[in-house]
């Protein structure tokens, strides 16, 4: 558009390719931060025993109400 004056190299083979570098470069962040979280995801013990005792509590709730909870298959 010839907002700044750069050399005609410059307009020609680097300014049509900095929407695909940002975009890959994006993802390339995207799939780094991921791996990352992966990487350092923690277990947490106290969740997982809320969990269950919470599931054991649906299971009682659901076994009041006649519904069968414990068949496999």
């Amino acid at each position: 558009m010839g907002f700044v004056p750069f050399p005609a190299k410059i307009h020609e083979e680097v300014i049509p390719v900095l929407p695909f570098w940002a975009l890959i470069s994006f993802g390339a962040y995207l799939l780094f931060k991921l791996g990352y979280g992966v990487l350092t995801f923690n277990d947490v013990p106290d969740a997982h025993a809320e969990l269950m005792k919470q599931i054991d509590q649906a299971k009682t709730e659901l076994r009041k109400k006649g519904v069968d909870v414990d068949t496999d298959g």
